[in-house]
């Protein structure tokens, strides 16, 4: 969350900057608040020094009047004591759930805007796939192909479940170590890590485990939740924790299962893969000195760009506009891959990377020492390596071909073992 002060100090700002991320909080309130806090941690203060001054009195020779008086008067100290600092954290934790509403200030370059059609395009790597043919979506492929089972999964575990099978496993696990490799090349730690993660931990990254609006799977009783990605889980990692300044930066790669209600989510957009309640992805995580994270912003960026590009998938990159922000971003990059499937052709989200500056940071009192031995909030940035659900779409629709089998990209052979995946019936090669 933003720092207190800097609330006060740039109310006007802050206001501003929630109005053009399309959200409600109130600015106001937590000034209100934190003024409110500051009357009350003054005035225990003083009673506290008061009450010790009685006490102190106390210890003299006194006629037993005097001392009776003493008494009683430290006795009505110990009650306006109590009253206050009862005051005042019925005040501090209402400050917090406040100041928790208010989202991360913006970079002054990201576009302003409401949703994702505002975002700006920033760049495009490769054209858009063209074929002799009428290509088809990765539903009906991975169905001609028998490599997807949306109807076992439904009739298992509901709608917006799939059982991927045959060479669907092998792509899976091949764009999972494709990623990984990369990445462990480029410094990162690999992490195969929970897929269940406390319910602070979610709140202090940003997401909102309860509630109509959540787009998490609570379990019950048990005051944890499903994580909807391992960012959770990775900026968890370090919560409560002081890293050493000679460590950082920090470059993380967690494997998990994701979890997501994608409650309200409908239409075209969202058939088959594009957003299922389980996948698996590859999470990149950073914790770095502040001033160094604009630079690994655009390193990540960098990795998801390399990644996309040895796969040969034509993509592009926006500046996510305000209002397509999340709450805890400061900026955000997002990779958009050419589905030719998508309602006659289109481009889908396959990755993006965030910075969150200090906001994530803050809520899970994550720190480092400064060189004069101050401690310091860390930034901490995440970004997709890979979303597999949605990679598996990208290389089914771009490397069909006019017989219904599917040309996997040259990156990925040696780690699938063939080259095409082949219709039922036929061998993969």
């Amino acid at each position: 969350m933003l720092d207190y002060r800097f609330i006060v100090d740039k109310l006007p700002e802050v206001k501003k900057n929630i109005a053009d991320r399309y959200m409600k909080a109130d600015a106001d309130g937590v000034v209100r608040l934190f003024n409110r806090r500051t009357e009350l941690t003054t005035a225990l203060q003083g009673l506290q020094q008061r009450r010790n001054a009685n006490a102190a009195a106390m210890k003299g020779k006194l006629e037993p009047e005097a001392r009776t008086a003493l008494i009683e008067e430290g006795k009505k100290y110990k009650e306006d004591i109590a009253a206050v600092e009862g005051e005042l954290a019925k005040v501090e934790a209402d400050l917090e759930a406040e100041a928790r509403r208010i989202p991360n200030m913006a970079h002054p370059d990201a576009p302003v805007g409401k949703e994702d059609k505002d975002n700006l395009e920033v760049k495009r790597v490769g054209e858009p796939t063209k074929f002799d043919f009428e290509p088809a979506d990765h539903v009906k492929l991975g169905q001609d192909l028998d490599i997807i089972d949306f109807d076992s999964g439904t009739k298992v575990s509901g709608t917006k479940f799939y059982y991927l099978k045959n060479e669907g496993v092998f792509l899976e696990l091949g764009l999972i170590r494709y990623a990984l490799d990369i990445l462990q090349k480029k410094g990162f730690t690999p992490f195969i890590t929970p897929d269940i993660a406390k319910e602070e931990i979610l709140e202090g990254i940003g997401f909102n485990p309860r509630g109509a609006e959540s787009n998490v799977y609570t379990l019950e009783d048990e005051g944890s939740c499903l994580v909807g990605t391992a960012e959770i889980t990775l900026g968890g990692y370090y919560s409560n924790t002081i890293i050493p300044r000679e460590k950082l930066p920090l470059r993380m790669a967690g494997l998990s299962h994701c979890f997501r209600r994608e409650a309200g989510a409908a239409g075209q957009f969202s058939k088959g893969l594009y957003r299922v309640h389980q996948f698996t992805k590859v999470e990149m995580f950073v914790y770095c000195l502040p001033e160094e994270s604009d630079a690994f912003h655009e390193e990540l960026r960098s990795v998801e760009e390399e990644i996309f590009s040895g796969l040969s998938i034509p993509f592009r990159v926006v500046d996510t506009c305000t209002g397509d922000l999340g709450a805890p971003a400061y900026r955000k990059w997002d990779l958009e891959a050419w589905m030719p499937g998508r309602n006659g052709g289109e481009w889908g989200e396959v990755t993006s990377t965030s910075n969150c500056t200090d906001y994530q940071a803050r809520r899970l009192n994550i720190k480092y020492k400064d060189e004069e031995g101050k401690n310091r909030f860390v930034h901490m940035l995440n970004g997709t390596a890979i979303a597999i659900s949605r990679g598996i779409i990208a290389i089914l629709e771009n490397f069909q071909q006019q017989d219904g089998t599917v040309k996997l990209p040259e990156a990925l052979v040696p780690y699938c073992g063939f080259a095409v995946i082949g219709k039922k019936g036929e061998p993969s090669r």
